[in-house]
């Protein structure tokens, strides 16, 4: 069943306490690799989701792309990084996949799973390779192997997960947009059920034959052979309440199910009530629903209110720690719409402190690591 996340469940953010990452300084908003941008992180993982152990460490990706003073250029020259993690010290390990000729212009976000020595990369093959600048997004996967030092090497061939058909989920074709008004089918995130051992990839999609144009959904594919997967109803649709719901993934804990996505103040509906910028969830004892709203309302954490968009695209594992980016960092209150220098000056395309989440039941909450704001 498709399970709804409402206005009413949103309306309850208003008045809510809720856990904020703290305050971003200069300190933690240094580039880690200078003159590249950095966003969107995810671990190289077990199928169980659970952080693999590679090389004294962990291996890390993130979209990345040339610092060229716009931090909106980014998304259209991005591509997969390899960074290598043994305790505070990053490794850079440079492009994952190599450089030859793709059907697709750039690579935006995914997950990464480790079977054995094979590292399995989904990810979102997004534009065309003949058409510059597009917003059209498909599911493609590839499959390499792990070295002694972290590098990947022998990628076998690119192949496309699972087309989208249009019968649950928008057709996301389109040439012409802007960020946070296009059509989403991206983000594949793979998840094992514990249950049964059955597979799936879990993604950030836009609902079909939605009633408002903030039709945001989480789509779900189940793997039906060794190479193909079979599309499925969404497991959750936020018809008329937000645009995107990004990032999508799955976590199984104390036998239960957390579905996690993030999303901006700014795809939501202004007609209707409207949450922070923040990681999102809803919980329940099966995989395929009834979900209900973390915490009531759906809100697991978010930036601290003095700066709202200080960082991003929240990625939760298994053991429960949280990853995301410096995004707009140092406001003040100060409004990118009112002075447009400030993108690029504010902008820290860097990873951001890790912080650790604590689940209980339907409730979450963060450790030391935040404060809890009213």
């Amino acid at each position: 069943m498709t399970s709804a996340w409402t206005h009413e469940h949103v309306s309850r953010i208003e008045g809510q306490d809720f856990p904020a990452v703290r305050l971003i300084g200069e300190r933690q908003a240094r580039p880690l690799l200078p003159g590249i941008l950095l966003w969107d992180m995810w671990p190289v993982q077990q199928t169980d989701g659970s952080i693999a152990d590679i090389a004294a460490g962990s291996l890390w990706m993130a979209l990345a792309a040339p610092d060229r003073s716009d931090p909106a250029r980014r998304h259209f020259e991005a591509r997969i990084r390899l960074l290598h993690l043994a305790g505070e010290q990053w490794r850079d390990l440079g492009w994952a996949l190599p450089d030859t000729d793709y059907p697709f212009e750039r690579e935006w976000a995914g997950t990464a799973v480790l079977k054995g020595r094979m590292v399995s990369l989904y990810f979102t093959a997004a534009g065309l390779a003949d058409q510059p600048g597009g917003y059209q997004q498909r599911l493609f996967e590839v499959h390499g192997h792990l070295q002694a030092d972290g590098q990947i090497s022998d990628w076998g061939p690119l192949r496309e997960s699972v087309a989208n058909t249009g019968d649950h989920y928008d057709l996301a074709d389109q040439q012409e947009g802007e960020p946070g008004k296009i059509t989403a089918f991206r983000d594949p995130a793979f998840f094992r059920d514990p249950a049964d051992g059955q597979e799936y990839l879990v993604f950030t999609a836009s609902l079909a034959g939605a009633t408002s144009a903030y039709n945001g959904a989480v789509g779900i594919a189940r793997r039906r052979g060794a190479d193909s997967w079979e599309l499925l109803p969404p497991l959750l649709q936020a018809d008329g309440v937000n645009k995107e719901l990004e990032r999508a993934h799955m976590v199984a804990r104390d036998g239960r199910y957390y579905l996690f996505w993030v999303t901006q103040a700014s795809t939501f509906n202004p007609e209707g009530p409207v949450g922070p910028t923040g990681l999102y969830g809803m919980v329940s004892d099966r995989l395929f629903g009834d979900y209900a709203p973390i915490n009531g309302s759906g809100l697991v954490l978010a930036n601290p209110r003095a700066e709202p968009s200080q960082t991003y695209s929240w990625h939760v594992t298994r053991e429960l720690l949280v990853s995301s980016f410096v995004d707009h960092w140092g406001l003040n209150g100060r409004s990118l719409a009112d002075d447009p220098g400030l993108a690029a000056a504010s902008f820290g395309g860097t990873p951001a402190p890790f912080v650790r989440l604590v689940l209980d039941g339907q409730r979450a909450s963060l450790g030391s690591d935040a404060a809890h704001v009213g």
